[in-house]
């Protein structure tokens, strides 16, 4: 299987080739040099860079995109198995994440999860500033 230059894997997959140097830096994909010292990719880390893209337009961390991708094969496609793995992973998060967007959409009129608005103290979550001995910021939210 022919491998791919630096240019061919950044037109192929949508992303600037300063984009794929960041992966690399991250360890999210992996290149060799060739005898003439020029940066080549196996064909899979398209199907890597497709993971990555798909998991930033869902909201995922790097940190979140690096410890899926440590459980997937390196230089070569994930299986149908490690997709679903991975899937079932991303599905139990975005579960969450959607409880709390409902919770935030549901309680935004009333507070937005103790920032606090109300600038001293909030009658629904926060009564007498009693969050801030927890830290500053939308304390509450946090733990939601």
């Amino acid at each position: 299987m022919a491998s791919l230059s630096v240019g061919q894997v950044a037109q192929r997959a949508g992303v600037k080739i300063s984009t794929l140097h960041f992966y690399e830096q991250k360890e999210l994909i992996t290149s060799w040099r060739n005898g003439g010292n020029q940066r080549r990719f196996d064909r899979s880390v398209l199907r890597r860079i497709a993971i990555i893209k798909t998991a930033q337009q869902l909201g995922f961390s790097l940190a979140d995109i690096t410890q899926a991708l440590a459980h997937l094969p390196q230089n070569e496609a994930p299986s149908k198995s490690d997709w679903q793995e991975l899937s079932t992973q991303w599905h139990n998060n975005l579960d969450q994440r959607i409880k709390q967007l409902e919770t935030l959409r549901d309680e935004l009129t009333k507070c937005i999860g103790c920032g606090c608005l109300s600038l001293e103290n909030c009658p629904l979550h926060n009564q007498d500033d009693r969050l801030a001995s927890k830290g500053t910021g939308a304390v509450l939210w946090q733990t939601t």
